[in-house]
């Protein structure tokens, strides 16, 4: 008999809790790097927008274009969740985590330097797209490597707690974009961070990404791959096509939750200016505070489905998201007070915390070893692609229509389809197919 699996199973438990913690750090601060990087865009785009924009274009215009590219670096995800989920499945977990937060530098340093329209004309929005599509690629990958490593480097009493932690680290991501973006409000003016100041961010993020690839380069690999390495007989696509359900069960259970995560979260910013009206300073404010707090919220989700089970932590996401979606968005869109605007995403950013804290370890729950990187990672690239990076562009367009208030709809109606999945499904904790308990 085969003991090779048991095997496994007592080398991840043979790291002692300090080399344990040691390895969910490394994985998880270089989540939160290569997320900075990706999602300090967002945070200055209220400053950017008009250097890669025609000069006749309206500010609806600048902000649509801009999203534009930003739903198109979407776009590319599954191609980087096809090739380094693969390349996770058969170099290593560490091997793919170290190229994408390479890719993920070489992005922010050309945006970084990158001139704008009014010096190269429609080779400015071009090159941009090029950058984005670069760190799109790159962020593909890392979902599915971080993902599948931080679900395999965790015992399984509280796998989804050590797991919640790439929501942690995703989520700071932001968290340290606003931060970056309400320091540099306080120490540089308006007109100086349109004309130059918003190239500060980028700089940084290509710096860290240095960082992050030391870190990178010194992870302990993941014992479960290597029992997989020794094992394999195909490629990980192949073994795919053999899990069809689970594939699809990944876009079900994603499609909802990423579009209302990337809509109280990167999309936010954008609204309270646009539609709240509130002023770029306050929306930087509330933006900093409502994700420090979600990120906080995501470990007690993440051990409360370790006691209950994950599939009433995501019930808790699908009903009240289905529920609560139009009325919250439409009362956020009727005030102008401060206060209630961050209150009010707090509490959807509260119920969307049943879908982030655990969605990661669910779906690395669902594979085998041998193809678990490119089964998490490529359906839920083409789900983020398709309905979270386009949530932000889907906004705007119809705003710009005059029919803001259908998207609100949209994003209730995606929920509900992911509820549906959640109703159907089995519990993950007690079906896991990951052997390292």
């Amino acid at each position: 008999m085969d003991q090779t699996p048991v095997d496994t199973a007592a080398t991840i438990n043979a790291l002692t809790m300090p080399a344990r913690l040691r390895a969910i750090f490394g994985g998880s601060i270089g989540n939160l790097i290569e997320w900075y990087d990706f999602y300090v865009y967002n945070a200055f785009a209220l400053y950017f927008a008009k250097q890669f924009a025609a000069p006749s274009a309206t500010s609806t215009q600048q902000f649509v274009n801009v999203f534009a590219i930003y739903a198109v670096g979407f776009l590319v995800r599954p191609v980087g969740g096809f090739v380094l989920g693969s390349m996770a499945d058969i170099k290593g977990r560490k091997a793919a985590l170290t190229l994408s937060v390479t890719l993920m530098c070489v992005g922010s340093l050309i945006i970084a330097v990158l001139p704008g329209y009014a010096q190269i004309g429609v080779a400015a929005p071009l090159l941009l797209l090029f950058a984005r599509l670069l760190q799109g690629f790159s962020l593909g990958g890392e979902y599915a490597s971080s993902a599948t490593y931080l679900s395999e480097i965790a015992t399984a009493r509280h796998r989804g707690f050590y797991s919640s932690f790439q929501y942690v680290t995703l989520i700071g991501g932001q968290v340290l974009g606003s931060l970056t973006l309400l320091i540099m409000q306080a120490l540089f003016t308006g007109p100086q961070l349109d004309a130059w100041g918003w190239r500060v961010p980028f700089v940084f993020g290509a710096l860290c990404a240095l960082f992050g690839l030391y870190l990178r380069r010194n992870l302990v690999e993941s014992a479960e791959f290597e029992r997989a390495a020794r094992t394999r007989a195909r490629h990980p696509f192949h073994e795919l096509l053999v899990h069809k359900k689970e594939f699809l069960l990944v876009l079900g259970l994603t499609m909802g939750g990423t579009t209302a995560f990337y809509t109280y979260s990167t999309y936010m910013p954008t609204f309270l200016v646009n539609t709240v009206k509130l002023t770029r300073d306050q929306a930087t404010m509330i933006s900093f505070i409502t994700l420090l707090i979600y990120a906080c919220l995501q470990p007690a989700f993440g051990a409360l489905s370790d006691v209950i089970g994950r599939r009433p932590v995501l019930m808790w996401f699908g009903v009240l998201g289905t529920l609560c979606t139009v009325p919250l968005l439409t009362m956020l869109s009727q005030t102008h007070d401060f206060m209630t605007a961050l209150l009010l995403i707090l509490a959807a950013l509260v119920i969307v915390s049943g879908y982030t804290a655990i969605n990661a370890v669910v779906k690395a729950e669902l594979f085998p070893a041998s193809m678990r990187a490119l089964g998490v990672g490529l359906p839920y690239a083409i789900a983020a692609s398709l309905f979270g990076g386009t949530a932000p562009y889907v906004a705007l367009q119809l705003k710009s229509w005059g029919v803001e208030s259908y998207f609100y709809w949209y994003v209730s109606a995606l929920i509900c389809v992911s509820l549906v999945v959640y109703v159907t499904m089995r519990d993950t904790k007690k079906t896991t197919r990951i052997l390292s308990d």
